[in-house]
Formats: C-alpha cells, structure tokens, sequence
C-alpha cells in the first residue's frame, strides 16, 4: 500500500533553518568586527563557522574570499568568490568583480583581471571605485599586458640551502666578504617566541648564513646574533662596508619585554671588540622616529645620508621615503622625496646605490605590472629623476620588494611570492645581474 508520506517530502524544518540563518548571519557581522581589526585569522575561523550553519548565505563565501586574499592565500580567494558570486547571483556584494579581479590579477590571469576590474567600475559606485583605484589597476593591467609579452628580463632564482623556510623570508643583505647574508624571517624559533595576534605570524628575527662552496647553498642559519634581537620586532636594514655597524627596525609595543619604542622605530647596531653585536641604539631625532611607523633605512656608503620609510602622512598616503643627512655624530632633520618619487600610494623597502647616485625602491603608487615594483631613480644633484620601472622579470604582478644591488659581484636579492597550489609564502631570490645598465634619463 503507498502513503502520502512516501512520495510527498518532509516538511521542512523551518525553525532550525531560520536559527541556523539567524546564527550564520551574526557569526558573519562577528567576523567583519574582527576583520577590520586587522584579527584576519580569526575572521577566517568564523566565517567559517557561519559557512557551515548556512552554507547558502553568499556572504561567507565572500567573506572568506575577503580573509584569503589578506593572507595572500590566492586560489582560495579566488575559489571562494567564484561560490559567492554563484550563491548571491544579482544579490551579491557590489565588490565581488573587485576581488575576482584582484586574486586573477595575482594570479597572472591578466584579461580576467581587466574583465572584473572594468566590471566593478560599472557596478560600484564611483566614489568606493575611486577609493579602490579601479582605473589604476586598468592601467597596471594594460601595462602588464605588454610587459608579459616580452621575454624576462632576469631569472630570478630562490637561494639556495634552507633561508627560505616555509614562513615568510625576505630582505636579504650580502656582506662585504660575499660570504655571509643577514635576512629577515618570521619563523617559530623567533626570540622570544612572540606571536602577532592579529595574523597569527610570528614576530620578525634578524638571521645570518654563511656560503657553503662545496654544497654551492648558504647554511649554518642562525638568530643568536648578540643583542640585535629582542622579543619584539627586528629587521635588518642596512649594513655598513666593513661589516661592523648597521641599521635596524625594532618595534617593542607588541611583546611582552619592557616596551623600547613608541611604534616602529630606527636603531643604529655597533659590532663590538667582544665579537658580537651590542644593543640597538634608538636614533633620538624627532623628525625621524615619531610615533608613527619608521622602518627600511639605507645608507650611502659614506654613512651620511639615509633613506627611510614613514607613514605618517597616512591622511594622504600610505608610505612615503624620507632622506636625512648626518650633521657631525647626529643627523639633521628628515625630509620627505617628491612627489615625483612618493605618491598617494605605498613607496617602501628603498635601497641607495653606494655613491648615493641611483635609488633602488618598491611602489605600487606608479603604474607597474600590479602590487609592489621595483623601479629606480637618479639624482641628479638639483633634484630627481624619473622613477623606471625595472620590467617583467624582476618585477611580476605580485609584491616585489628589497631589491639590493651588488653591481661588485653582479648580484641581486629581492623578495617576492612563492605561490605553491592556493597557498603562497614569501621568499628570497636571487638574480645575476650581467650587463645591467641604470635607465638613461
């Protein structure tokens, strides 16, 4: 005998379903609180959660899309806009095209890129499309659409041996004796063992490895390098020819040690007779460390001028490079580069060639192949040049910064992208530098 019951379906659940929505949508509003907080990983996990109590709600996929791209996780971006633009159909965030945009761009798929981009300039409004420099991706699209063509112009190559470490490694700066390397890395013996809460990454350590001649890699990779170290931040920024004096970024406010900076802040290191390194020295001048962030020094030769990063024109910029010159055993006052060099968007990681003559630095202000370029610029003496972008090879359309040049050896370091499947750390290579010649302005 048949029943109703075996052929028409069960009734819903309709008061689970509304709970379950009802909860999804509050985890989601939990995790933008967390999102804009910069707390990304944290976001991530309640997207997530909010995933799985209403698995059709397109704005956890959106979100999630949100969180990977933050993480520089691209696939995973990519793979979760695609669900929420399939989910939300005409109902999704008018942002959608912009992310689809961003994580093709990432990934190289540059006519998707353009596609989205020109699709969120028609569905969002004008004011948030010019916030999110729309119509300059459109150009950085359009550049790299030619760059790509063209052959690279270096093979950039990851050191060889264990520098790079599966957490981010980046900043590389070759000794004198081009034997010995210092390099920043966000590894887990860090000092200290300081975690930031906000990606859960951890704390940045200065790193030294020497250059195996047999094994052709650089090995014997240590952080117990003296005082320079501490349970906060440390990076190293420049290092003097003889090797015995350099210049760190050290930010204190996040660890739990008596706090020795305001934010991110310029110390000068000294090697000592005891052959170690002694304790950063806070470089005291009010017009180069502020409460706001300092980092990336680089010196010329000579030690008396220095280039430094800053955001403390953050209602107008995001970073800019500042030059200060030493005045005797302290330094005169910092002022900002041009806007012919600085722009509305983010100047950092600087690199000054020995004779002060050509400025090596990052930038996603100037039109590029997409994220941060390297370019270069002269001083001419009475002022600057124009900034050169350095071309499709040592620049890709991911963030390419801490470019250091040894034309002595014809040798490179930058730091950039390993993208392996979804996921992607940043790394260290290294270039051969033969027959390079500075841009002609």
């Amino acid at each position: 005998m048949l029943y109703a019951s075996d052929v028409l379906p069960e009734p819903t659940d309709s008061t689970t379903n509304i709970v379950d929505k009802s909860a999804a949508i509050y985890m989601i509003e939990e995790g933008k609180t967390m999102f804009s907080e910069g707390k990304i990983k944290d976001a991530l996990q309640k997207f997530r959660e909010a995933q799985v109590k209403d698995p059709y709600n397109w704005r956890s996929d959106y979100w999630i899309s949100q969180c990977h791209y933050k993480l520089n996780n691209f696939g995973y971006a990519l793979r979760y806009a695609k669900q929420a633009l399939a989910l939300g159909d005409d109902k999704v965030n008018d942002e959608i095209y912009f992310i689809l945009a961003q994580t093709y761009h990432r990934l190289s798929n540059i006519d998707s890129a353009l596609i989205n981009y020109e699709l969120a300039n028609q569905f969002m409004p004008k004011i948030r499309s010019s916030v999110l420099l729309v119509d300059h991706h459109i150009e950085e699209c359009k550049f790299a659409q030619v760059e790509l063509l063209k052959a690279p112009n270096r093979q950039k190559v990851q050191v060889a041996g264990d520098v790079n470490s599966g957490y981010d490694d980046y900043g590389a700066i070759l000794a004198n004796d081009g034997k010995t390397i210092y390099f920043t890395s966000r590894r887990s013996n860090t000092t200290g063992g300081g975690m930031n809460p906000d990606d859960q990454t951890f704390f940045e350590d200065v790193y030294r490895a020497t250059f195996d001649p047999e094994l052709n890699e650089w090995e014997s990779i240590t952080n117990q390098l003296g005082k320079i170290n501490s349970n906060g931040f440390d990076a190293l920024n420049y290092l003097s020819p003889d090797g015995l004096s350099g210049v760190i970024t050290l930010n204190t406010t996040a660890s739990d040690a008596k706090e020795t900076t305001r934010g991110s802040d310029l110390c000068e290191i000294k090697y000592s007779d005891k052959d170690t390194w002694n304790s950063p020295k806070l470089i005291t001048n009010k017009t180069i460390n502020t409460s706001f962030f300092e980092g990336s020094a680089t010196l010329t030769a000579d030690g008396n001028t220095m280039y430094f990063v800053s955001d403390r024109k953050g209602e107008k910029s995001s970073t800019d490079i500042y030059v200060a010159h030493r005045n005797g055993k302290s330094w005169g006052n910092a002022e900002a580069l041009p806007m012919t060099v600085n722009t509305k968007g983010r100047e950092t990681t600087p690199y000054i060639t020995p004779d002060g003559r050509y400025l090596f630095f990052s930038s996603d202000g100037h039109v590029g192949l997409g994220g941060l370029d390297v370019y270069v610029v002269e001083n001419l003496g009475n002022g600057w040049g124009t900034p050169v972008n350095l071309g499709y090879g040592i620049n890709s359309v991911n963030n390419d910064t801490h470019f250091t040049y040894y034309p002595a050896v014809n040798r490179a370091f930058i730091s950039g992208f390993e993208i392996v499947g979804d996921k992607s750390s940043i790394d260290i290579y290294e270039m051969d530098m033969s027959g390079f010649e500075y841009p002609k302005q």
